[in-house]
């Protein structure tokens, strides 16, 4: 019989790669109106009201997907990022939470589009080559899982040392796994 591997340490790491992305998007993200700015006034001014309100929702659906990411309501995270994804389709931080979302779901294939649609919008978005690696890990591309994860290291130099060991240490393993061992 096949033995299960443990994937406690890649878990660890993912909640903390998901906490770590969902903190920094929601603190970098500009919080209520601006003091020097107006809002604008629906009256004379529709569209621009209507663009402001539009980039309100978006806050705000982002902002309780990952608190629903954090408690690990997948399904409810997964539809509040549906609708950030219609008013804003090419926000990258909403594609890699809609991947970790999915990936919490057990859905690796469609956590994977999303992942990889993260990083077509963002070359640069260090937290989607992470979970594009745990998706295709759980798919089986190995080599696909070394390469991603090797592109987060890259990329993430400035993270928490904690969680950049724990991405090395899935990378070590990973590598570990692909050669052969010798007949005892």
């Amino acid at each position: 019989m096949k033995a299960r591997k443990d994937r406690r340490a890649l878990a660890a790491a993912l909640t903390v790669a998901l906490v770590a992305a969902g903190g920094a998007a929601v603190h970098s993200w500009p919080s209520g109106p601006s003091p020097v700015v107006a809002r604008p006034d629906p009256h004379s001014d529709a569209q621009g009201h209507a663009e402001a309100a539009r980039r309100d929702e978006v806050k705000l659906r982002f902002e309780q997907a990952v608190l629903m990411l954090h408690a690990r309501e997948y399904e409810h995270a997964l539809a509040a990022l549906h609708r950030v994804l219609e008013l804003a389709p090419r926000m990258p931080e909403a594609h890699a939470n809609a991947g970790y979302a999915l990936l919490g779901l057990k859905r690796a294939a469609a956590a994977r589009d999303f992942f990889e649609g993260a990083i077509a919008l963002n070359p640069m978005q260090a937290n989607a080559y992470y979970g594009l690696a745990a998706a295709l890990d759980e798919l089986g591309d190995r080599g696909g899982a070394i390469g991603a994860m090797r592109s987060y290291l890259h990329l993430a130099k400035n993270e928490d040392p904690r969680h950049l060991a724990k991405a090395r240490a899935a990378l070590w393993e990973w590598e570990g796994q692909r050669v052969p061992r010798a007949a005892p």
